[in-house]
């Protein structure tokens, strides 16, 4: 449980913090480690608390960097617990100057989740009748 699923856009930005911020991109990911595995210990996300945690809209949870040293630069890497899955989705990672976006970003992330699960169940439901049940069937 709690198996990490990272966006497009957390990969692709992840090289660039590799390249340009390594301590800061360390220490946000060394806060996702510590955040991951209390999740793994609590029966809810939202009992989760850490001073590194910051809550934005739509359930999204920001990590920042504190804890990882002096004189670093301010980052957030933006994370959404889907707790019906089990599933910690890696948003994006990113800093002061792109939080706003960052944060657009994460809202309309988590609305394209949340609608891709509406409609898988919707496509899965006729899947959950037994096979062994009478159901409609198409008459030659």
């Amino acid at each position: 449980m709690w198996d990490l699923e990272p966006s497009e856009e957390y990969r692709r930005r992840h090289k660039r913090f590799e390249k340009n911020h390594p301590r800061e991109l360390a220490a946000v990911l060394v806060n996702l480690a510590t955040y991951q595995t209390a999740l793994k210990s609590c029966a809810r996300p939202q009992q989760v608390n850490f001073g590194f945690m910051h809550a934005e809209p739509s359930g999204v949870v920001a990590l920042d960097q504190k804890r990882g040293g002096k004189n670093l630069r301010q980052t957030r890497l933006y994370v959404f617990p889907d707790a019906d899955t089990g599933v910690l989705h890696l948003i994006t990672v990113g800093g002061k100057d792109t939080q706003s976006d960052d944060i657009q970003f994460c809202r309309e992330y988590v609305q394209s989740i949340q609608k891709q699960k509406e409609e898988g169940q919707q496509i899965h439901e006729p899947d959950k009748t037994d096979p062994g049940e009478a159901g409609p069937q198409a008459v030659s």
